[in-house]
C-alpha cells in the first residue's frame, strides 16, 4: 500500500546494521581519539618530567655553584681579603675559586640555553675577568708593600652588572622551572578533562552496546585510577621536595656549626657556618677525619672518653679548643651523637658545636677586672701607711746624708739605702697608678733631666755589665707630664731593658730628641712632640709576646720575678699624658721602645734655672701626723733649714694647743688620713679660728680632696723628700 511508513525486518536490519556499523565507527573513532589524546598528555607529562628532573635541576646546581663564587666567601670576598690583608692564603683560595668558576660556566654554557641566559652568563664572565687582570695588579701590591687604600684604587672593579647578570639568570631559571612545573600540571588537568569526556561518551554509547560501553567504561576506569595515582604522587613528591629544602635550609643557615661523619671518623658533610668560623671549605674536609681541627689544647684523654662513649652508642658533650685554616683558634661547645637507622644501628654520627670564643674572652676580661679592683683595693689599702714608712726612711737618711762625710762609706750605704726606698716609691706608684688611684698633675718637666736622675737609681742597681748610654749633655726637652708619673715610664723602660739583658754583656740606649715629623701636627695646646726611645740590643721579643706586652698581669719572667703590671702601667700613664708607645722587636736582635710625649714650654723660673731656690725660713709650724716616726722625721729634718717646730700625733690635741694662739703658727702642715679628726676636718676647725691659715696637707695615695674655705692648701704626696718639702713649703709661705 503506497504511504506505509513501517519498515521490513529486512530495512529494520539494514538500518540497525547501519546504525550498529555507524555506532561501532563512533566507537572506535572515540576510542581512538581518546587514546591518541591521552597518550599524548601522557607523554607530554613524562617530557615535562624528565626537563623539570634533569635540566632544571642541573642549571640549578649550576646557579648555586656561581652564587657561591659571587657572594660572601667567593672570587670577589677572596680577591678584597686578599688586597686588605695580603695574604697568600687568599691568593691560593682565589686561584682555586677561579678555577672552579670556569669548570661551572663551562657546564653552563654547554647546556641548551636562551640568548638572554646567554647574555647573562657572558656579563658575569666578563667582571669575573676583569678581577683576574687586576690579579697581577694586587700581587704587585702585595710584593710592594702598597697600603690598601693605593691597591683599592688601582684594582676597584664595578661588579654592579656581573650582580645583576645572575639575578636575570636566576630570575630566568625560575621562571622556566615555574612554566614546566605549569604545564606538568595542564597536562594532570587534560587528562582529568579527557575522562570526564569519555565518560559521557560512554554513557551515550552504552544505551547501543553494553559489551563496549562495558570495555570502555572498564579502560576509561583504569585510565582513571592510573591518573589519580600519577597526581597523588606527584603532589607527595611536591611536599617531600619543599620539607627537604626546608630542611637544608636550616641546617645550611643554623648558626651552630653541623659536621656529619660516618662510623670511621670521615667527613661527609659540613655546614655553611662551619665554614665561615673556620676558614675550611666543604670541599676541603669531605673525606678526611677532624684530626684537623685540633689546636692541641684539648687532652688526649678527653678524646679518648669521646671516643668510648661514641662507642658505647652514648653522646659526648664538651669545649674543644679547634684550628682554624689560617692558624687561628676558636673555642666551640661541641655535642656529638649517633645516628641511628631503622634497626637502631649506628650509621653516622653527628657533630653540633657553638662558638664560644667572645663568651670566654668576656669571661676573662671580667676576671681581669677583678683583679685589677683588687689592686686597687689593695694599693688603696698599703699606700697611706707604707708611704708614711718610707716618708721616715727617706726623711732619716737625708738627715744621716747631711751629718756624714762625703765619699765615706758611710755615706755610700746611706745612699744605697736612698735607693731602695726609692725603688719601693717606684713600687707602690706603680699599684696606685695601675688602679688608677693616684692622679697626675702635668708640669712642664724637663725629660733629659729626669733620665738622669732615674739612671741614678737604675745604675746602682743593675750589674755592671749592662752599660747605659745617654748623652748627659742633651738640650733641655720640656714635655707636659706629671714628673713622679714620667720618673716611673723611665724606670720601667730601663728597669725592663736591663732585666731582659739579665747578666750577659749589653746595652741599654736612650734617646731623648725633638719629633721632627709628629711636630708638623703641633697644636696650640702641643707646640711640638717630644721622642724618648730605648733600645737595648738584648734577646728580643716573639711576635705573639710583643703583641701581649702591655696587657696587665702578662709576664715572662718567672714566678716571683715580676709583677705583669710594669709595662700595662707605662701605657696608662702615657695614654693619659696624651701620648703613646710603641715596641718594635726582633727575636735575637733586641727590643726598642718608642714613646711620644706632648711638649711643653718651660716657665721663665725653670728656663733660667731658678729652681733650687733655698728652702730655709724662720716661721713657726703645726706639723700633725698620727704615725710618730713620721711626725719626728718631719721635724727634725725642717728644723734643719731653721724653722721652729710643735709636732703632734693627734688632731684632737694640735686643735687644742693651736686655739689658745691662732696667731703663734705660720703654717699648719696635716696629714689627710687619720682616726678621730681627719686633715681635712682639722684644717676646717684651724680657719674658723684663723681664716687666712695657710695649709700644707700630707697624703698617702692622692684623693680627692674636698675644697675648703680660704687659701687654696699645698697638696704634697707621701712618701716625702725634706727637700722637696722644704721647697714647697718655702714657695707657699711666700706665695701666701
Amino acid at each position: 500500500m503506497l504511504g506505509d511508513s513501517r519498515l521490513t525486518p529486512r530495512t529494520k536490519a539494514r538500518w540497525t546494521a547501519l546504525a550498529a556499523g555507524v555506532l561501532l565507527l563512533g566507537i572506535v573513532t572515540t576510542g581512538l581519539f581518546l587514546g591518541s589524546q591521552t597518550r599524548k598528555q601522557f607523554l607530554d607529562i613524562a617530557d615535562g618530567w624528565s626537563e623539570f628532573a634533569s635540566e632544571a635541576d642541573r642549571k640549578g646546581a649550576l646557579i648555586s655553584a656561581i652564587r657561591g663564587h659571587l657572594g660572601y666567601g667567593g672570587i670577589i670576598h677572596s680577591f678584597k681579603n686578599y688586597v686588605l690583608r695580603k695574604d697568600e692564603a687568599y691568593f691560593q683560595q682565589l686561584l682555586d675559586q677561579l678555577s672552579q668558576f670556569d669548570a661551572a660556566m663551562g657546564d653552563y654554557l654547554s647546556l641548551p640555553i636562551s640568548d638572554a641566559e646567554r647574555e647573562s652568563l657572558i656579563t658575569i664572565a666578563m667582571t669575573i675577568d676583569a678581577y683576574r687582570q687586576k690579579l697581577l695588579v694586587a700581587q704587585q701590591a702585595a710584593v710592594d708593600g702598597w697600603t690598601a687604600e693605593q691597591t683599592d684604587a688601582l684594582v676597584r672593579v664595578d661588579d654592579t652588572s656581573a650582580l645583576a647578570a645572575f639575578e636575570t639568570l636566576e630570575t630566568i631559571w625560575q621562571t622556566n622551572r615555574k612554566r614546566q612545573t605549569e604545564r606538568l600540571i595542564t597536562s594532570v588537568d587534560r587528562g582529568q578533562d579527557l575522562i570526564r569526556i569519555g565518560f559521557m561518551s560512554m554513557a551515550l554509547l552504552v544505551v547501543a552496546s553494553l559489551t563496549l560501553a562495558f570495555v570502555f567504561w572498564t579502560l576509561l576506569s583504569q585510565m582513571q585510577v592510573s591518573m589519580t595515582q600519577l597526581s597523588g604522587e606527584l603532589e607527595i613528591r611536591n611536599r617531600l621536595e619543599k620539607r627537604a629544602q626546608r630542611l637544608a635550609q636550616v641546617v645550611e643557615q643554623s648558626p651552630a656549626t653541623i659536621m656529619i661523619t660516618d662510623t670511621e671518623g670521615h667527613v661527609e658533610y659540613v655546614n655553611r657556618h662551619f665554614e665561615d668560623l673556620s676558614g675550611w671549605s666543604r670541599d676541603e674536609v669531605m673525606g678526611q677525619t677532624p684530626k684537623f681541627l685540633q689546636s692541641g689544647d684539648t687532652e688526649d684523654s678527653e678524646y679518648r672518653q669521646m671516643q668510648a662513649l661514641l662507642a658505647e652508642g652514648k653522646t659526648w658533650r664538651g669545649v674543644l679548643h679547634n684550628r682554624k685554616k689560617d692558624g687561628g683558634s676558636y673555642w666551640v661547645e661541641t655535642t656529638i651523637l649517633p645516628l641511628r637507622g631503622a634497626d637502631g644501628s649506628a650509621h653516622s654520627y653527628l657533630g653540633i658545636g657553638e662558638d664560644i670564643t667572645e663568651r670566654l674572652k668576656t669571661r676573662e676580661q671580667m676576671a681581669r677586672a677583678q683583679k685589677i679592683e683588687a689592686v686597687g683595693l689593695l694599693a688603696g689599702g698599703i699606700a697611706h701607711d707604707f708611704n708614711s714608712v718610707l716618708t721616715s726612711i727617706l726623711g732619716s737618711t737625708h738627715l744621716a746624708a747631711l751629718d756624714a762625710v762625703p765619699d765615706s762609706d758611710i755615706a755610700h750605704e746611706i745612699e744605697q739605702i736612698e735607693i731602695g726606698a726609692r725603688r719601693a716609691q717606684v713600687l707602690v706608684q706603680q699599684l696606685l697608678g695601675f688602679a688608677r688611684r693616684k692622679s697626675g698633675n702635668p708640669v712642664p718637666t724637663n725629660l733629659s733631666e729626669a733620665v738622669q736622675q732615674a739612671l741614678r737609681l737604675i745604675r746602682a742597681a743593675t750589674a755592671p755589665t749592662t752599660k747605659f748610654m745617654f748623652d748627659a749633655k742633651s738640650v733641655p726637652a720640656w714635655v707636659a707630664a706629671d714628673p713622679t708619673q714620667l720618673h716611673q715610664i723611665i724606670m720601667n723602660l730601663c728597669g725592663n731593658a736591663a732585666e731582659a739583658i739579665g747578666g750577659k754583656p749589653g746595652a741599654v740606649k736612650i734617646t731623648v730628641k725633638e719629633d721632627i715629623d709628629a711636630s708638623r701636627t703641633a697644636t696650640k695646646e702641643v707646640p711640638y712632640w717630644v721622642r724618648l726611645q730605648v733600645e737595648d740590643n738584648g734577646p728580643g721579643m716573639t711576635e705573639d709576646v710583643r703583641r701581649r706586652v702591655f696587657d696587665a698581669f702578662f709576664t715572662t719572667k718567672p714566678l716571683g720575678k715580676g709583677t705583669g703590671l710594669g709595662l700595662a702601667v707605662v701605657h696608662g700613664l702615657v695614654t693619659d699624658m696624651g701620648g703613646s708607645i710603641e715596641v718594635e722587636s726582633i727575636a735575637g736582635q733586641g727590643t726598642c721602645f718608642t714613646v711620644l710625649l706632648p711638649g711643653s714650654n718651660a716657665s721663665d723660673e725653670e728656663a733660667s734655672g731658678e729652681t733650687d731656690t733655698p728652702p730655709y725660713g724662720t716661721e713657726r709650724l703645726l706639723i700633725v701626723d698620727d704615725e710618730p716616726e713620721v711626725a719626728a722625721t718631719l721635724r727634725r729634718s725642717l728644723m734643719r733649714y731653721g724653722y721652729r717646730i710643735e709636732a703632734f700625733t693627734s688632731a684632737t690635741s694640735a686643735l687644742r694647743s693651736f686655739e689658745t694662739a691662732p696667731d703663734r703658727f705660720d703654717v699648719v702642715i696635716t696629714d689627710v688620713v687619720m682616726p678621730d679628726l681627719n686633715g681635712v676636718e682639722l684644717a676646717l676647725r684651724l680657719r674658723l679660728a684663723r681664716p687666712t691659715l695657710p695649709v700644707v696637707f700630707l697624703t698617702g695615695f692622692a684623693p680627692r680632696l674636698d675644697p675648703i674655705t680660704g687659701p687654696t692648701p699645698a697638696i704634697i704626696a707621701k712618701p716625702i723628700d725634706p727637700k722637696s718639702l722644704a721647697k714647697l713649703l718655702r714657695k707657699h709661705l711666700d706665695a701666701t
